[in-house]
């Protein structure tokens, strides 16, 4: 992994924001705003071409301080014949701190709440996607954190409109190369325009070549041209919106209280069917559970996804007051002296803002646990823990007139009937009928007919609950081979073991017994003279999946690939999707897979690179038993 280079804010004599690193300016200092509509709103057609649309897709190559991103979302807002959801892709190398966002902003003073929104919302910097939510999500700002060059390819959406807003390209020729600007191809679709302020011979050579039609047209103030460009190519859009928003989602767990929640808030209409009596009685019914991210020194798919999850599930509960967590911060330490010396390597070799994680060494660590350890290890700072069935019941609640929960419905099988999927009981009766049904339902996923292939397995988890006034205080949350939490609701919880195949629903003593035996190791002596036989607990059966990320996407013909086939060459069945295999990550996982799964059912740009949506795919696993086997 590249570690992110933020930039630095500087300034000219003249008050204009100035790269050092490329040696140009960002924009004007005078007209500005005025610059940014008449070059990439009116060289694209807008606000018209978004007018009276359901959604509209524009991309930016070059993020820098907003300029384009607030002129496009005052524009949209002042437009009432908008589009129902404007998205805006934009791929930055160098993102400035909020900080230093928020001053330079301040030379705008026609955006000043829209700038403080978006800077309230503007995510750590680190690499990869980010995604924000605003003007009540009608507006979604997607952040790629990283090179332009590598990043367009890891974008999938399909764009109605580029602003190409790179430094100059005698300073920066990376983003105006034939190459790149055949990746822009990539993603167009018949009517992509696209606008910028350079109209050099070689950029319009690069535009051309890669099937857009460019011209001149009269530039801005100062500068006498610009450049426009349409798409040559009728190729159709790959990413059609839905005709028909309404879904059945089975499960009301973590996983499907947070996509109904996420489906609702893009306007669909959501009949949430659980066995249960109330939400979160599965194994989303812990009294709390660890909200971290799980690094990795060569940052794999796992530390990629969990760190983006980490994120999104910290921006939802924003969403969400109703929903109970505290930021208390995580301690992960060593486990002995060479993972501690791993630990200290792998926050080397990120580079991640301190706010996001940090090595502390055994004496920093004694200090935020009151008491003494052997190693010192990770800590993040603004990590901490959640109540699951608090964020399941905020999450069913925020849309009471798109979302429909129906409990104590026990769904028996389901069925495809012409262009609708059926959820029946067990005596045949149909309890919900949409054009889209979405499984999440845990380890009971395998149950039915569709999902029955999937290589999903339970692990049984109990939960030991310790009162309060008999140990210790402790105010963060404490994991390394077991985990503590502070004291919530006067019940100090711990955890937890992790039995595979183990089906016994009854709290048992044995697993109390390991799971203090796990917190002496963390915090020697925290809970002397606790009797196990004395304790209360909890066991939740997990849905785990063989390579331990989640199982997230439209559900595909379950018989296995051929040698040569690509994961999106797979056949699909039609309006089936899941949303499974979170294992014991469900709050991590749990909202970064509905902003996926809503993505891919509206075909909106998605919340993540590529890699990292064909990596939570459930077609991967037909696709390596196939290869496995040829």
């Amino acid at each position: 992994m590249e570690k992110l280079q933020p930039a630095d804010l500087e300034f000219t004599r003249h008050g204009e924001p100035f790269s050092l690193a490329y040696d140009d300016m960002y924009h004007s200092a005078y007209g500005a705003p005025a610059q940014a509509r008449h070059v990439f709103l009116g060289g694209n057609g807008l606000p018209e071409r978004w007018q009276s649309k359901d959604r509209f897709v524009i991309l930016e190559t070059g993020f820098g301080l907003g300029l384009n991103f607030l002129t496009t979302w005052q524009a949209w807002r002042d437009d009432p014949q908008r589009c129902r959801r404007l998205h805006f892709v934009s791929l930055e190398k160098h993102p400035f701190s909020v900080a230093d966002l928020t001053l330079a902003q301040q030379a705008w003073p026609g955006f000043t709440e829209l700038a403080a929104e978006l800077q309230t919302k503007w995510p750590p910097l680190t690499p990869g996607v980010h995604r924000l939510h605003l003007d009540g999500g009608k507006v979604i700002l997607t952040l790629y954190f990283g090179d332009a060059t590598t990043q367009l390819r890891a974008v999938d959406a399909t764009i109605d409109a580029f602003f190409l807003d790179g430094f100059s390209p005698g300073k920066n020729p990376e983003l105006w190369t034939l190459h790149f600007c055949r990746g822009l191809t990539r993603l167009a679709t018949a009517g992509t325009t696209l606008a910028t302020w350079s109209v050099a011979g070689t950029v319009r050579a690069a535009l051309t070549a890669a099937e857009f039609t460019v011209k001149k047209q009269p530039g801005f103030a100062g500068k006498r041209q610009m450049l426009v460009g349409t798409f040559r190519s009728r190729r159709p859009n790959r990413h059609p919106a839905p005709t028909d928003r309404r879904a059945i989602i089975i499960g009301a767990g973590i996983a499907g209280s947070t996509s109904a929640h996420r489906l609702a808030a893009a306007g669909w209409q959501v009949t949430v069917l659980e066995q249960a009596a109330q939400p979160a009685s599965g194994a989303s019914s812990n009294l709390a559970g660890m909200l971290r991210p799980l690094p990795s020194a060569d940052d794999n798919r796992l530390s990629r996804l969990t760190r983006a999850g980490y994120l999104a599930t910290r921006a939802l509960l924003a969403e969400l007051p109703e929903a109970r967590w505290s930021a208390c911060g995580v301690l992960h330490l060593g486990r002995e002296m060479e993972h501690e010396a791993q630990q200290q390597r792998t926050v080397a070799a990120l580079g991640l803002p301190p706010e996001l994680m940090q090595f502390v060494n055994k004496e920093e660590a004694s200090r935020l646990l009151n008491g003494p350890v052997d190693t010192g290890g990770w800590w993040f700072p603004q990590a901490g823990w959640v109540q699951p069935p608090s964020l399941c019941r905020a999450a069913l609640t925020a849309f009471p007139e798109r979302i429909t929960t129906i409990f104590n419905a026990a769904v028996n099988r389901i069925k495809r009937s012409k262009n609708t999927w059926q959820a029946l009981d067990a005596s045949g009766a149909i309890l919900a009928e949409a054009p889209y049904l979405i499984m999440a339902g845990g380890v009971g996923a395998t149950g039915f007919e569709q999902f029955s292939w999937l290589p999903q397995t339970s692990a049984r988890g109990q939960v030991s609950h310790l009162p309060g006034d008999k140990t210790p205080g402790l105010d963060i949350v404490v994991t390394q081979l077991g985990y503590a939490m502070p004291e919530i609701d006067g019940i100090r919880l711990i955890g937890a073991t992790h039995l595979l195949g183990d089906c016994a629903p009854q709290v048992r003593e044995i697993d109390h017994r390991d799971n203090l035996a796990r917190l002496n190791l963390i915090l020697p002596g925290f809970a002397t003279g606790i009797d196990p036989a004395s304790l209360e607990g909890r066991v939740g059966f997990r849905p785990m999946s063989p390579d331990r990320l989640p199982i997230v996407g439209p559900m595909p013909e379950p018989f296995p690939a051929g040698s040569n086939s690509r994961l999106h060459d797979l056949p699909r069945q039609p309006g089936l999707w899941c949303v499974q295999g979170f294992g014991a990550r469900g709050i991590v996982w749990s909202a970064l897979m509905a902003d996926l799964l809503l993505s891919q059912l509206e075909g909106e740009p998605l919340p993540l690179e590529n890699d990292l949506a064909d990596a939570v795919d459930p077609g991967r696993f037909l696709i390596k038993t196939s290869r496995r086997y040829t």
